[in-house]
């Protein structure tokens, strides 16, 4: 997992701006890293949000902003009869379900961000009361607001998993490196 985002090749903007979303993807991925499905699952602060519910959130927003801009419903719509479910594994979810489906949707972001023709083409934002009417939004914008959706999260995470346990980002990154070598 990412933990740096070395610069990128002249150019490449679309390599920076994907590098980015991985390297806070990495976060959120770290922070259930040795933990029970019971320890993922809790919520030790005052929130409502645990370490499980959100890695389904930033999977699940990230594969509906991507079947947007593709101008496809996201594979789960949420509205007020399912939006508690958002935060939350249900049903035979697990994390290491969702870390799994997360990689299938990063996969997907990253060939759709590839092929478009450019970062300037634009989509519009889907016809709910909390966008404006009528708007437009860029490639560019999808992947800064990707990156600043998950970038969020993973802060909460950190937050949480150190609630839980203790450990903190840097414990984490150090654990990973280890079990690399």
């Amino acid at each position: 997992m990412v933990t740096h985002v070395r610069a990128e090749a002249q150019g490449d903007e679309r390599g920076a701006l994907l590098s980015f979303l991985a390297e806070q993807r990495g976060g959120v991925r770290r922070s259930v890293q040795g933990l029970t499905e019971e320890q993922a699952a809790s919520r030790p602060s005052a929130s409502e949000l645990s370490l499980a519910g959100l890695l389904k959130h930033v999977a699940e927003v990230e594969q509906g902003w991507i079947a947007r801009a593709r101008q496809e419903p996201p594979a789960v719509k949420r509205d007020e009869t399912n939006w508690h479910e958002c935060f939350r594994l249900v049903g035979d979810e697990t994390v290491a379900s969702q870390l799994a489906y997360w990689e299938e949707v990063a996969a997907e972001t990253e060939a759709f961000i590839r092929s478009v023709p450019s970062l300037d083409d634009t989509f519009p934002l889907p016809d709910e009361p909390w966008f404006p009417p009528d708007e437009h939004v860029s490639m560019r914008w999808l992947c800064l607001h990707l990156i600043r959706e998950t970038a969020r999260h993973a802060g909460h995470a950190d937050i949480i998993r150190e609630s839980l346990d203790g450990a903190v980002a840097w414990d984490l990154v150090a654990g990973e490196q280890g079990a690399q070598a």
